[in-house]
């Protein structure tokens, strides 16, 4: 029973141990994982900004000469350390010269010419950067020219729709973007569309190499548009005019940006060489933490970070089984001791007892089992002193009867009238002994009946004083009664006068000749009040609380001529109890005892 109990424990605390571990594991996981997905988020917007920063520098500039203000600005910034080199490794500048090695790869190539899709959003297919634009940038005349055409083109869309705006590429030109086309479309001004002078020189000298880039592979000649897209030649464009040739100003021919490989790679390589004196050479870029370590790209559980977490998750669940063990055997012991205790109580050892040594729950059953083994021992003696005073008072009658029947049987003795008395005076004593144990064991059943009904006080103290007055004056005894006028009560007539009755039996025995018993009636509250007070021995302080008790008597010695069978005040107590009442005691050695009884009074009172 202790082993399944142990094991039951063991099983609850690795199961709670377990999701514990796992619960703790989770949200540490989780936690740290969403804290470095934050820094690396931070480290990825801070890599993005200082490349595409980089970048820009990188598009509109012929050489890397002044980028060394830029990278220091982009390290006091993000608190990184910013570097540039060379493909080769040849420094170009570094916002921290004199600090640790570079890492052994880089961060990210700068080349305007073939930009990193993962760092810039806005990437065209080829990977040309836009801010490139090379021979293509305008002059101011140009852009004056075109900023008329669009501000025309502007207030024409916004007389007709009442929105649009102006946007400016990187190389100058202005357009107008509306979000209705229809408007658009007619208030469109040829000449903002079509290519100015600085445009048209780009355009013609990407038109030969591209040209000469499709001759190399036999394949036909194609006219570039600003967009950098192509038609098929012939298509005429002046080096001498912005004005359009018929073929450009007309609808696009059918077969026109037509995908083909070819003429697309050819356009991109021509783009490379037109754009490559006035970029900056490509560059490798490093964006290091303040110590020179590289900055962290991703998030992973490595074998040795997850040998170490099953180790500590291994090690918290071998501490909560060794913890569950000694908890439970101290849970157990105890536990142990009063299966024990209750056990050989079953058998029969009432003095079984468990120590106790703790002030918790189980502290507090050994206790109860305890005070329970104790009542037991006491209610056991109880019994055998029962027993043994109910073997003696019917002996001894019973002996009485059958010594002077075999006397009689004998011829020893003659049945005359005064031995048949004593006879019948025995075989009532008897006959009273059993009543006694009667009620008492009713009462113990809850049994007990009683049959309440109005009554009065004062008639019934003046019926028991009446029955007990030729007794009292035997004994020279003064009997005395003093009741109020109006004492009406609800109770059984015959069961209050029995209380009553046995209560002044035992005053008038244990007053000597020329002392008083008082039978006094009171109201007090909601409650009668019945008082029997006597001048006689008294009983002893430590006698007291056990007056009540079954054959318990002040005097060992008292025969059953000085005294009654042991149970008249066990059943006066039963019966006033019986009637939702009390029964209790006062008494002073040497000068006599007063009983109270206490009984609810009518509900009319």
């Amino acid at each position: 029973m202790h082993r399944s109990l142990l094991v039951r424990l063991l099983a609850v605390s690795v199961l709670v141990a377990v999701c514990a571990i796992a619960a703790t594991a989770w949200l540490a996981s989780t936690t740290t994982s969403g804290a470095i997905q934050q820094e690396q988020g931070q480290a990825l917007s801070d890599d993005s900004k200082i490349y595409q920063g980089i970048l820009g520098y990188a598009s509109t500039h012929p050489n890397w000469g002044g980028v060394g203000r830029l990278v220091t600005a982009y390290a006091q910034i993000t608190g990184h350390r910013v570097a540039l080199t060379t493909p080769n490794r040849v420094p170009i500048a570094d916002s921290a010269p004199k600090a640790d090695p570079l890492p052994n790869k880089a961060s990210a190539v700068v080349d305007p010419l073939a930009v990193d899709p993962g760092l810039v959003a806005n990437a065209t297919a080829d990977r040309i950067d836009v801010g490139a634009v090379g021979p293509f940038k305008l002059n101011a005349d140009d852009v004056g020219f075109l900023a008329a055409l669009a501000s025309r083109v502007l207030t024409c869309v916004q007389n007709r729709t009442g929105s649009g705006t102006i946007t400016t590429a990187p190389n100058g030109r202005p357009s107008v973007v509306s979000s209705d086309a229809y408007s658009l479309f007619n208030c469109k001004e040829n000449n903002l569309e079509q290519p100015v002078k600085t445009e048209q020189t780009a355009l013609d000298q990407l038109d030969k190499l591209v040209n000469d880039c499709l001759s190399r592979q036999h394949h036909e000649p194609v006219a570039v548009q600003l967009d950098f897209g192509w038609t098929p030649l012939p298509a005429v464009r002046s080096s001498l005019t912005p004005e359009p040739s018929a073929a450009q100003s007309g609808p696009v021919p059918a077969q026109a940006n037509v995908p083909d490989p070819a003429v697309q790679s050819c356009i991109t390589s021509s783009r490379h060489e037109q754009l490559t004196p006035y970029v900056s050479p490509p560059a490798l870029l490093f964006i290091t933490t303040s110590n020179g370590a590289a900055t962290p790209a991703t998030f992973s559980l490595s074998r040795e970070n997850k040998i170490r977490v099953a180790g500590v998750a291994g090690g918290v669940l071998l501490l909560t089984i060794a913890f569950t063990v000694l908890a439970g055997a101290r849970l157990i012991r105890p536990l142990r001791a009063l299966t024990g205790a209750a056990r050989r109580m079953g058998e029969g050892d009432v003095t079984a007892r468990v120590d106790v040594k703790s002030k918790d729950e189980i502290g507090r059953l050994a206790v109860a089992f305890n005070n329970m083994s104790e009542n037991r021992e006491r209610l056991e003696a109880t019994r055998k002193a029962m027993v043994s005073d109910i073997a003696h008072e019917l002996r001894t009658p019973l002996s009485n009867i059958r010594g002077w029947l075999e006397a009689t049987q004998d011829g020893i003795s003659t049945l005359d009238d005064e031995l048949v008395t004593s006879l019948l005076e025995e075989a009532l004593h008897l006959q009273h002994i059993v009543d006694d144990l009667q009620d008492l064991s009713m009462a113990d059943a809850g049994k007990l009946r009683v049959h309440p009904e109005p009554v009065s006080g004062a008639d019934i103290l003046a019926q028991v004083a009446a029955a007990h007055t030729p007794r009292a004056a035997a004994a020279d005894v003064t009997l005395s009664v003093d009741t109020e006028n109006r004492l009406d009560l609800v109770a059984d007539p015959v069961r209050l006068r029995q209380a009553i009755d046995n209560l002044v039996s035992n005053a008038l025995r244990a007053t000597p000749a020329g002392g008083t018993v008082a039978l006094r009636g009171r109201r007090e509250g909601v409650e009668a009040v019945f008082e029997i007070a006597d001048t006689g021995i008294g009983i002893d302080p430590d006698d007291l609380p056990r007056v009540f008790d079954r054959f318990w008597r002040a005097d060992k010695s008292r025969t059953r001529q000085s005294g009654g069978s042991g149970l008249g005040l066990a059943i006066v107590r039963q019966l006033a109890e019986a009637h939702g009442g009390s029964a209790g005691a006062t008494s002073i050695p040497g000068q006599g005892s007063t009983f109270t009884l206490r009984f609810p009074l009518s509900p009319d009172d």
